[in-house]
């Protein structure tokens, strides 16, 4: 006979468990009043099941497999083995430390080893990545390691450049600075002529350092 506490089992069941559209809109409904307002006044009455709606949008990323949209390539490649760059993929994602926006660009590249995939495909995957809770270095590397993992290139390049609105509208306070991070596998990574051609492709990112990760 188990002696651990049922209080204790439900409690971890509920950690795991995904709370119910109801219970979101709860949670809404008690941040408004947290904040100092009336939940039920009539400007805010439906703003609860619009948050939800919202985040559903935000965060639809966490129901998506990046591998699965890598996973259909294609081999009839005559041959080409040079650099495939998709440049100024545009992105929103939200800080996991605020859950503030970030806004911003990322530039992609790999070196076919004997398969391509779809440009849209490189796209989607900076989106499922986006569309979830974040920081910009994480997200960077997550890219880069899952077209790695998928395609199995010579090379990956992943620049991207963003604005943290959990900087320029709250704490400090800056606006217009832009955060650039990169992440280099392979010959990118190895080989200094081939890294100069992706940068020089790319342009120099915002006018920023490029951090390594």
């Amino acid at each position: 006979m188990s002696t651990r506490d049922p209080l204790t089992l439900v409690t971890n069941r509920d950690v795991t468990r995904k709370p119910s559209r109801e219970e979101a809109e709860d949670a809404v409904r008690t941040l408004l009043r947290w904040a100092g307002d009336d939940p039920g006044r009539e400007g805010l009455q439906d703003t609860p099941g619009r948050v939800v709606r919202s985040f559903e949008e935000f965060f639809w990323g966490y129901e998506a497999d990046p591998v699965d949209i890598l996973a259909r390539t294609f081999e009839e490649t005559d041959g080409y083995d040079e650099m495939v760059l998709l440049r100024d993929i545009r992105f929103e994602s939200h800080c996991e430390h605020h859950m503030a926006p970030i806004i911003g660009r990322a530039h992609v590249a790999y070196l076919p080893s004997h398969r391509v995939v779809g440009i849209s495909k490189l796209a989607r995957v900076v989106e499922v990545y986006a569309r979830r809770l974040q920081i910009q270095e994480k997200m960077t590397a997550q890219i880069a390691n899952a077209i790695d993992q998928v395609l199995e290139p010579d090379g990956v390049a992943v620049v991207i450049e963003a604005a943290h609105q959990c900087m320029t509208t709250r704490g400090v306070h800056k606006p217009g600075v832009v955060m650039v991070t990169s992440r280099m596998l392979g010959a990118f990574r190895e080989n200094p002529a081939t890294r100069r051609e992706f940068l020089a492709m790319v342009g120099n990112p915002s006018g920023g350092e490029v951090h390594f990760v």
